[in-house]
C-alpha cells in the first residue's frame, strides 16, 4: 500500500512523458512468480544432510563435508545453465587460505560461481547475488561436528541457486554472478577472495547483495511472527573513502547518500513494486553489532553492497550444538526455517537484479552547479559509457530528513534546472530505458 501511494503521487507530480515510464515489467513479474519455496525448501533440507559444511571439514567424502556440499552445489548449477542457451557458466572459484585467524593450516577453499554472461558486449556491468555454504556450532573451531546451518546459511544460499534456476532461462544485457562463498564463519575469506578477484581483474560491479540468515521469522525473546519485514544494511561514509572524499561528503550533507545507501533505496523501491506483504527495512549500519558479512570485502574493494537479513534473529539457532536444555530447542535446523519467507526475500533479490540489469548504466559524471548563488538547482551529467543509449533520466528529489526518494522528475536532456533551493533539497540523477528499468541513483558532486 506505501508502494501504491508512492505510484500515484508520482503520477500526479510528473509529466505525461514520464507517466508511461514508471510501470511494473511483466516479465519481471513472470521470474518473481516462478521462484518457488519448494524448491527452496528442498535446497536446504538438502544441503544440511551434509552433516557439515564447516570450512575445515572433510573435502574428500562424497556425502559429508564441504567437499561434498560444493559439488553438489556446482552440479546442480550446472543442470540451471543447461537451459540457458550456452549463456551461463559455472565454476569453482579455486584459491589457498593461508594459515590465521580461525584458519589452523593453509587450506584450500573454493567458491562456487553460477556466472550468466549478459547479451550487450558493450555492456560491462556485473551483478553478484551471494550466501555462504559453509556452517559452524558453538566451537569456531570444530569442523567435524553436527552442523547444520539450515537458516545460517543454507538459506543464502537456497535463495542464490533459485535465482540462477529461474534466471538462467532468461536473458539481459548485463552479466549476473549467482554465488555461494565459503569461509564466511572463518572470517569472510571466500568473499575477500572473490572481491579482490573482481578488483584485480577489473570487474565492473555495479552491486553486491548479500543474504545471509534470511529463513527466520520469529524473534528469540518474543513469540511475534513476522513473515513480510526483511532488513537490509548498507553503509553511509563509503567504507573505502579517503579523507577529501569524506570532506566533500560533509559539505554537501552527503553522508546518508553513499552508493550503497543508494543501492539500498533502489532494493526498498524495486522490491515493494514487485513483492507483496513485503517492507523493506533500512538499516543505516553496515552490520549489526558484533557480527560482519561477505558484503563488507566488497565495500573494502570500493563496490556497492549491502546485506538482507532477517528482521528478528534467534540466537538460539545460530551457532549452536544441537541440544535441549531446560525444555528449550537449539540448533540450526530446517525445521525453523520458513521457507515461504525465504521465498519472499528471493523474490526481492530477483527484482532488484532483473531491473537492474535490464536498465541503461548509471549516468557518469554527475554535478550540482555551485558557482550562483541561487534559490533553484541546475544538475548535469553525461549518458552512460558503456551499454544501452537511456531514453531518459530521472532526477530525483527529497528533503534533507526523508529516508527516502519522495519525487522524480523525467527529462530527457542531460541538464535540468529545477525550481527547488539546492540549499533545502537533496537530488540524485538514474537512468531509465523506454521500459521503465532505472539505474542505480547517482549522488551529484559540485560543480563550479
Amino acid at each position: 500500500m506505501k508502494h501504491l501511494k508512492l505510484f500515484i503521487l508520482l503520477l500526479l507530480t510528473l509529466p505525461a512523458a514520464a507517466q508511461t515510464i514508471i510501470k511494473p515489467d511483466a516479465g519481471i513479474k513472470q521470474m518473481v512468480d516462478e521462484v518457488s519455496s519448494k524448491n527452496i525448501e528442498a535446497t536446504i533440507r538438502k544441503l544440511v544432510t551434509f552433516k557439515s559444511r564447516h570450512t575445515l571439514s572433510d573435502t574428500t567424502s562424497k556425502t559429508t563435508g564441504s567437499g561434498a556440499a560444493r559439488n553438489w552445489i556446482k552440479a546442480e548449477m550446472k543442470k540451471y545453465a543447461a537451459l540457458s542457451g550456452g549463456r551461463m557458466t559455472v565454476q569453482f572459484d579455486t584459491f589457498t587460505q593461508p594459515k590465521g585467524t580461525r584458519i589452523d593450516k593453509p587450506v584450500k577453499l573454493k567458491n562456487v560461481l553460477a556466472i550468466l554472461k549478459g547479451t550487450d558486449p558493450t555492456d560491462t556491468r556485473v551483478y553478484i547475488v551471494s550466501g555462504h555454504y559453509d556452517s559452524r556450532i558453538n566451537d569456531v573451531m570444530d569442523a567435524n561436528g553436527v552442523e547444520p546451518g539450515a537458516n545460517d546459511d543454507a538459506s543464502g544460499t537456497a535463495l542464490s541457486m533459485e535465482l540462477a534456476r529461474v534466471m538462467a532461462k532468461r536473458s539481459f544485457p548485463a552479466t549476473i554472478i549467482f554465488a555461494a562463498v565459503v569461509g564466511e564463519e572463518q572470517g569472510l575469506y571466500g568473499s575477500a577472495n572473490l572481491a579482490k578477484r573482481a578488483k584485480t581483474e577489473n570487474w565492473n560491479v555495479d552491486a553486491m547483495l548479500n543474504n545471509d540468515i534470511v529463513g527466520n521469522t520469529h524473534g528469540m525473546e518474543t513469540d511475534l511472527k513476522d513473515n513480510r519485514s526483511v532488513r537490509v544494511f548498507s553503509d553511509g561514509i563509503p567504507t573505502n573513502a579517503t579523507d577529501k572524499q569524506v570532506a566533500a561528503l560533509k559539505s554537501l550533507g552527503g553522508e546518508n547518500d553513499s552508493p550503497s545507501r543508494e543501492l539500498a533505496r533502489y532494493a526498498k523501491e524495486t522490491g515493494e513494486r514487485y513483492v507483496d506483504q513485503l517492507d523493506v527495512k533500512l538499516i543505516y549500519r553496515r552490520d549489526r553489532y558484533l557480527r560482519g558479512g561477505d558484503h563488507l570485502p566488497f565495500l573494502e574493494q570500493g563496490f556497492s553492497a549491502v546485506r538482507f537479513t532477517e528482521m528478528n534473529e534467534d540466537f538460539n539457532r545460530q551457532h549452536q550444538n544441537i541440544r535441549t536444555e531446560n525444555g528449550m530447542d537449539y540448533g540450526d535446523l530446517p525445521n525453523f526455517v520458513d521457507f515461504n519467507y525465504v521465498q519472499k526475500v528471493a523474490r526481492m533479490n530477483l527484482s532488484i537484479l532483473a531491473n537492474l540489469a535490464s536498465a541503461p548504466a548509471r549516468p557518469q559524471n554527475v554535478g550540482i552547479i555551485t558557482s550562483d548563488l541561487t534559490n533553484k538547482t541546475k544538475l548535469t551529467w553525461e549518458a552512460p559509457a558503456t551499454g544501452k543509449k537511456p531514453a531518459g533520466y530521472y532526477v530525483l528529489m527529497r528533503e534533507t530528513t526523508s529516508a527516502f526518494w519522495e519525487r522524480k522528475f523525467y527529462v530527457t536532456d542531460t541538464t535540468t534546472t529545477l525550481a527547488y533551493s539546492k540549499d533545502n533539497y537533496l537530488f540524485a540523477v538514474q537512468a531509465v530505458d523506454a521500459d521503465g528499468h532505472e539505474s542505480l541513483p547517482v549522488f551529484p558532486k559540485p560543480v563550479r
